[in-house]
């Protein structure tokens, strides 16, 4: 068995858990804490950065299922050369805090550009849906990609609001537009559906309970100071993966 069929088969049960140490996340050290921690929590994989140095180590220091995220196609190619087991076109979240912007045409110029370059290399292939455009727009591009074959969708949410909040609500409010783009994604395509951006153990549950196979969580894990409260908090996230799964298996 090779070590993408871990998550493909915790995403067929709903109950993939994919912890993200960031796209542009290059400090070495935390990342082989968030690795590490998720690797003892039960993790059905992790997501790092495009950088080759990067790619190399954690490789070699885990087998569990390894994403890579860009949105540089060439980066993609170099990523599966090195060991990656699984390519995400994405994060945009982070980078549109950069100023950066992506149109759903966009996202398929890339996409197209990343499959000619692989060729024949065979590889589980995750793209990012821009939260920033409208929900027709993500819908008829979920379904384009579906029709190229893509493994897995990823939703996010664009997050802009000016109002300061604490607490649960403030869990929530981050949360709430991957949430509902899960939502009518899940509804809309037969490729599975991860949701990201302000997934932790608060919001998990209602990620899956809006039709999401998987989620992807990154700062309610990497930026955790301890690797005892990185453990701790991803081995919650499993434990709400599993009860999704649980539930589900009842109702069949």
């Amino acid at each position: 068995m090779s070590r993408i069929d871990l998550f493909k088969h915790h995403l067929e049960e709903k109950r993939a858990v994919k912890i993200i140490a960031g796209i542009d996340n290059y400090d070495i050290e935390n990342i082989r804490k968030v690795v590490s921690s998720a690797e003892k929590s039960g993790a059905s994989a992790v997501d790092i950065c495009a950088r080759e140095d990067i790619i190399s180590e954690v490789r070699q220091m885990t087998d569990l299922p390894l994403f890579v995220s860009s949105i540089v196609p060439s980066e993609l190619v170099k990523a599966v050369d090195l060991g990656a087991d699984a390519i995400e076109l994405g994060n945009f979240d982070v980078l549109y805090k950069k100023g950066m912007s992506f149109s759903a045409n966009d996202v398929l110029d890339l996409v197209r550009e990343t499959k000619s370059l692989l060729g024949d290399r065979k590889v589980f292939f995750c793209v990012t849906v821009p939260g920033e455009i409208s929900i027709s727009d993500q819908i008829a591009l979920a379904s384009k990609l579906q029709s190229m074959g893509i493994d897995l969708i990823q939703t996010e949410g664009h997050y802009s609001s000016d109002v300061e909040l604490s607490g649960a609500r403030a869990l929530m409010d981050r949360a709430q537009l991957t949430i509902s783009n899960t939502v009518e994604l899940s509804r809309n395509v037969e490729i599975p559906v991860m949701s990201a951006t302000g997934i932790n153990p608060t919001t998990a549950p209602f990620a899956f309970a809006a039709g999401a196979s998987a989620i992807g969580c990154g700062s309610c894990v990497n930026k955790l100071s301890s690797d005892l409260s990185m453990v701790a908090t991803i081995a919650s996230l499993v434990e709400i993966a599993q009860k999704n799964s649980s539930k589900i298996t009842q109702l069949v």
